[in-house]
């Protein structure tokens, strides 16, 4: 069967800082090669993911840009990659980016939303970042990352898809087994190292679960 792939994320889903274009590249050119080898169906693939979104702006834009893209006689996958500007700390503000219990209701209003769409929804989880190069983000000295934090936000991806009847990818634990300051860039987005780790997570679990 014919299918589209939808993925909504941030800058890391749109493969920053990875010359081979990121995860979802990745993944884009292995379903591509596996449809010209004649061993899996023809995948069409959307990165709709945005540097910077938090899960605000995705739920707000979801239906804008995935309804001129849906064709009747293809099969939906849905993957959101979100979450980790959602628990970078405010100095400013004294609370996340995006406040805990504000990022549940988001999620749980993109997995309705999706599922008008899509019987596969999904969720990648986050993964560790390095808090020595973080506090503050060298890029925006209001924002600080902490483990604690993506943890939690990382726990609550977990348990809304759960709650939900959406799916969740763990990245989490599989980062931190390794030295995952060798899989970062900058100390938050992924290198090439990291982001080869994130496909073959997502790949492996989207084939021994048969969605793709």
């Amino acid at each position: 069967m014919n299918t589209k792939l939808f993925i909504f994320g941030d800058s890391v889903a749109l493969g920053k800082y990875d010359i081979a274009g990121g995860w979802v590249q990745r993944l884009s050119n292995f379903l591509q090669k596996r449809y010209i080898e004649g061993k899996g169906d023809e995948f069409c693939v959307y990165n709709l993911s945005i540097s910077g979104d938090t899960s605000n702006e995705i739920k707000d834009n979801f239906l804008n840009e995935i309804k001129p893209r849906l064709w009747e006689e293809y099969r939906n996958i849905i993957i959101f990659a979100i979450g980790l500007n959602d628990s970078a700390y405010v100095q400013s503000k004294k609370e996340q980016w995006i406040p805990f219990e504000e990022f549940k209701i988001n999620l749980s209003k993109l997995i309705v939303g999706s599922k008008k769409f899509s019987g596969n929804v999904i969720f990648v989880g986050l993964y560790p970042i390095d808090e020595s190069k973080m506090n503050p983000m060298p890029y925006d000295l209001d924002k600080s990352y902490f483990n604690a934090d993506v943890k939690r936000y990382d726990y609550a991806l977990q348990a809304v898809a759960k709650e939900n009847g959406a799916e969740y990818v763990p990245i989490y634990d599989k980062f931190e087994a390794g030295d995952y300051d060798k899989l970062l860039h900058d100390g938050a987005h992924p290198n090439s190292a990291g982001h080869e780790l994130i496909f073959e997570i997502v790949r492996n679990y989207l084939l021994e679960n048969k969605i793709i």
